[in-house]
């Protein structure tokens, strides 16, 4: 690992504490209920949002009452961008004439942005018009984000609360989410982004000269628009040469910030932030990364906020950071390390003109290796599917980093919401494993844990590896699921376990080897996403509103302090270990393999 590598790994976490923790404190304070900050600004909107929705702000319910309305508010956003899709041919702002995407995609992207997963099987220039792009996607990016915050607020709620049936109003925590926290600082970023030269505009798609001719191939057609076939029964392929290329143009910028801070991933362009009107500069670049860790890294902060104990959010924090980091490094170390076969060839990957060396395969050269793998590893870490590079490229090792990385739950700062509530699920369940071990009841932030939060717990730490594990052996079993690998061997396999782990941890990215756009992976997929994602929210939300419900114990000599060094190592161990458990014998199968056969070949 380079000295450039870790200052930039440095500089990156230093930034984002000096900027989430403030943050963390704003979000503790909104969602108290206070008008601070930008809430001012956006209080009347707030307030005419709920008078014309019938909404009494000052209501709270019970965990039962706050599962149904976020169950019924995303299935209402599934059904409306699943509609919105297949209108498309009959919609304004579609400069292109983009056609009604197939039911099947429809399908699946419906229910990807729905789940803040983002899963992309098309290209967003080829597939989507201007007003599908805004008012079908950059919306479910907002709401599918602030849904993830809000659930993180009702399990803060429900262990700093006591003796307490409510743990909020849904409709609420959803508003105020969005119109406070998301907004304003998408406004200030998608600003940022468009003074690096990120595009916003919705003008038609630009017919420009380019600087040499391309010579290129295309199948000839007869007037019925069929294929024209030689005697061998192949395609006649004519070729032609051209000085026209067409730029995709659009609404980019005010999609990318959103995607970014709401860790949806979700690119305007089929190349997404490694597309240079996605993400132009290195600049750029620092920004999206900042930004898809802000918000998690800030509702960390908020936790120890609200339960009256900063400590708390700091030990979660130092967690988060330690697994974070050291995965982080294990990337780095292996791309810059190279492919030895290479090196056998007499390439010098260590002296590259690139300045980071190693393998560049698949990687922008205005980022080269170490602004690559940072991106990877925040990407993968926080359930947004974005993505700067191909991760199909990346050395054996180093694309083991962002599988692992999603199979642990995505808890490592994780999705918006998603990340603070999976890793107090993991605190749950580290508490309990040391109350068996020293023979004493659980607690946590002076709750017990009892038999119903651990069913609960369980179920939301189970769910995810049934859905991958079970989806990858369907997959690499049925001949359409193995039909659409473009690598046999270990590589394919990993793209397969990539795919459902991206899926059902609703990340979005993906290995670009595997042919994801058909009735099969579109549907397989779609039901990883859906139940991936609400099939943990709703025991999340029951241990919320049992831990409400619970009265405050005194602590005593023979209570965990839970905001201590000890409690951290108990912690990354606990989600390590669970990790490893699930998931070590598919990524022996598929990235562990394929390493040893590169050592092996070379």
């Amino acid at each position: 690992m380079t000295g450039n590598a870790m200052m930039l790994l440095a500089l990156f976490l230093g930034v984002l504490v000096l900027l989430s923790y403030p943050l963390g404190i704003y979000l503790a304070r909104i969602f108290s209920g206070q008008n601070v900050g930008p809430a001012r600004l956006f209080a009347p909107l707030e307030r005419l949002i709920y008078r014309l929705a019938g909404v009494k702000a000052d209501e709270e319910t019970g965990w039962r009452s706050y599962a149904v309305g976020l169950l019924l508010f995303n299935i209402a956003g599934f059904v409306f961008l699943y509609l919105l899709q297949r209108a498309q041919a009959f919609l304004p702002f579609n400069p292109q004439g983009m056609g009604a995407v197939a039911p099947d995609l429809a399908f699946n992207t419906a229910i990807s942005f729905v789940a803040n997963t983002n899963w992309q099987a098309y290209g967003g220039e080829t597939t989507m018009g201007y007003l599908v792009q805004m008012l079908g996607l950059t919306v479910q990016n907002f709401v599918s984000a602030a849904t993830g915050i809000a659930v993180a607020v009702a399990l803060v709620r429900g262990f700093s609360r006591h003796s307490s049936a409510v743990i909020g109003n849904f409709w609420v925590d959803l508003v105020r989410a969005t119109l406070h926290v998301l907004l304003p600082l998408a406004i200030v970023f998608g600003l940022a982004f468009v003074s690096q030269g990120v595009i916003q505009n919705l003008s038609p798609y630009q017919q420009v000269d380019t600087v040499e001719s391309v010579s290129y191939q295309q199948a000839r057609v007869d007037a019925n628009g069929n294929a024209v076939l030689d005697k061998a029964g192949k395609p006649v392929m004519d070729t032609l040469t051209t000085r026209k290329q067409t730029l995709a143009m659009g609404p980019v910028a005010s999609q990318e910030a959103i995607k970014m801070l709401g860790t949806n991933g979700g690119g305007f362009f089929n190349a997404n932030s490694s597309h240079p009107y996605e993400n132009p500069t290195p600049l750029s670049n620092f920004l999206q990364v900042l930004a898809i860790f802000l918000i998690p890294a800030a509702l960390v902060f908020m936790f120890g906020k609200m339960v009256g104990d900063k400590r708390q959010g700091f030990a979660v924090f130092m967690a988060m950071a330690v697994l974070f980091v050291g995965l982080t490094c294990t990337g780095f170390w292996a791309e810059q390390r190279g492919i030895p076969a290479m090196t056998a060839l007499g390439v010098d990957q260590s002296h590259s003109a690139l300045a980071d060396g190693g393998n560049m395969e698949g990687k922008e050269t205005r980022f080269g290796i170490n602004d690559t793998m940072l991106f990877v590893a925040v990407t993968t870490s926080a359930s947004c599917g974005g993505v700067n590079a191909m991760h199909d490229s990346l050395t054996p090792l180093g694309g083991m980093v962002p599988i692992f990385l999603m199979q642990l739950g995505e808890v490592v700062f994780g999705g918006v919401g998603a990340g603070l509530y999976g890793m107090l699920i993991f605190a749950i369940l580290a508490v309990f494993i040391a109350g068996l071990m020293v023979g004493r009841t659980p607690e946590y932030l002076g709750k017990k844990i009892e038999t119903f939060e651990m069913k609960m717990t369980a179920l939301v730490i189970l769910v995810t590896p049934l859905l991958v594990l079970g989806l990858t052996a369907i997959a690499v079993l049925s001949p359409i699921g193995r039909g659409a690998v473009a690598n046999p061997g270990a590589h394919g396999f990993s793209e397969i376990l990539y795919a459902f782990t991206s899926a059902a941890n609703n990340n979005g990215s993906a290995f670009a080897g595997l042919s994801a756009n058909s009735p099969f992976y579109n549907i397989a997929t779609g039901i990883g996403m859906w139940f991936g994602r609400f099939l943990i929210i709703v025991p999340v939300l029951a241990i919320a509103g049992a831990m409400a419900r619970k009265k405050r114990l005194t602590v005593n000599a023979g209570t965990l302090p839970t905001h201590g060094p000890l409690f951290v190592v108990l912690l990354v161990g606990t989600v390590l270990l669970v990790g490893a458990l699930n998931y070590v014998p598919a990524l022996a199968l598929g990235p562990v393999v394929e390493h040893l056969q590169m050592l092996v070949q070379h």
